[in-house]
């Protein structure tokens, strides 16, 4: 059984999918849990529903943040807000930078503050993805994404040790968000996948943060990325 009893986990980006689930597995494992949001309605529900600290925080106050955090803190999940989609043809360039500061420098910025708080054997997960891997139409911004964040996690491994710094590819999650990208292709897209993956079913929260934790308890791992995604990418 994973257990992060006494320590205090950090899920940026808790209220929703990955990192609620996240943060409920943490605190089943005996973690003291601060989950952070926007929405303060939903960060209430979520801080009753768990019983965890639950904290508004935008990106662009990262530093008071992280002062007013108890000292010393263990582990981070960093779960960002999901990818843009846009051609480069009709692409917002405003949009763009804002979605390239919100997951690269963001991810930067949440790194160094990590590693001036945590505990020895602590560690930082980012959340990037494995769609955009493979090029196409609308996905650039995606693809740029996913592999800057591969590099981001190598280096700050390497840079903020002992920290330790690892990134989880998600494939298809059936999350609130996915819901809210595909509408009403949703469920088709759930019906193709258990059709086509090797694991015959659709990849839930559960399945990356079952991941998550184990990226927190094994102080072996650092500086990868793993992928989670039912073996999507083995799909032509």
């Amino acid at each position: 059984m994973i257990t992060l009893d006494q320590s205090t986990v950090v899920v940026i980006g808790g209220t929703s999918g990955i990192g609620l689930e996240t943060a409920r597995q943490a605190r089943a494992a005996g973690a003291n849990v601060i989950v952070t949001g926007r929405d303060e309605g939903r960060l209430k529900e979520v801080g009753d529903e768990l019983g965890v600290t639950a904290v508004r925080l935008d990106l662009a106050d990262l530093d008071g943040f992280f002062d007013g955090l108890p000292s010393p803190i263990d582990h981070v999940l960093l779960s960002g807000p999901g990818p843009a989609y846009a051609p480069i043809a009709d692409m917002d360039f405003d949009v763009a930078r804002e979605q390239i500061d919100d997951h690269l420098v963001g991810a930067l910025r949440v790194a160094r503050e990590t590693a001036a708080r945590a505990r020895p054997g602590g560690s930082l997960t980012l959340i990037t993805g494995t769609g955009a891997r493979r090029p196409g139409k609308g996905l650039i911004l995606a693809a740029i994404g996913t592999a800057a964040l591969s590099a981001i996690t190598a280096n700050a491994a390497l840079e903020l040790a002992p920290l330790r710094v690892n990134a989880v590819a998600a494939g298809f999650v059936d999350t609130p968000l996915s819901a809210r990208l595909l509408g009403d292709q949703l469920e088709a897209r759930r019906a193709e996948l258990r059709a086509t993956l090797p694991i015959g079913r659709v990849v839930g929260p559960g399945d990356v943060a079952a991941l998550i934790l184990h990226l927190m308890t094994n102080d072996a791992l650092t500086g990868a990325t793993y992928d989670v995604d039912g073996g999507q990418q083995l799909i032509r």
